[in-house]
């Protein structure tokens, strides 16, 4: 058996005491059978992975942007992604 430190807001440490002492156990009694409750929910079953969707975009670079300039590139992609954001406020 090992110790260990949990903090917990005082309203549920306050509510879990009180059940606790009503049932007639204690209080790590209680803790552990939430835990170990927690703990046995099968995980959903895992999906088979998924690949991402390949582009199959047609034009190349825009205009003025040169392929070994990573910083225009960045930039570019920044503004774009700023624009995209306006549309969702």
């Amino acid at each position: 058996m090992e110790r260990t430190t949990v903090r917990l807001p005082s309203d549920l440490l306050a509510r879990a005491r009180k059940k606790a002492a009503a049932e007639g156990r204690t209080l790590t009694s209680l803790i552990e059978e939430g835990l170990r409750a927690t703990m046995a929910k099968a995980s959903p079953p895992s999906s088979p992975r998924k690949l991402p969707r390949i582009s199959k975009a047609k034009g190349g670079l825009q205009p003025g942007v040169g392929i070994l300039r990573y910083s225009e590139i960045q930039e570019q992609d920044d503004l774009d992604y700023v624009e995209r954001m306006k549309t969702f406020r």
